[in-house]
C-alpha cells in the first residue's frame, strides 16, 4: 500500500469492528473486576490474621 492510499486519518474502522472491540473492552473489564472482587472476598475470608504474621 502507497503513502497515497491511506486515509489522512490511518486505519478507519467498520462499524461491525467497532462494536466486536467494544464487546472484548467489556468482557475484559468484568473479568478483571471479577477479579479484584474475588481476592477481596478471599481476603476477608483469610481474616485479618493472615496479616499479622512472622516472617
Amino acid at each position: 500500500m502507497n503513502e497515497q492510499s491511506r486515509d489522512e486519518n490511518g486505519i478507519v474502522l467498520t462499524e461491525a469492528q467497532k462494536r466486536a472491540r467494544r464487546s472484548r473492552s467489556i468482557a475484559i473489564a468484568l473479568a478483571l473486576a471479577a477479579l479484584v472482587v474475588l481476592f477481596y472476598v478471599i481476603t476477608l475470608v483469610k481474616g485479618p490474621g493472615m496479616l499479622v504474621r512472622p516472617f
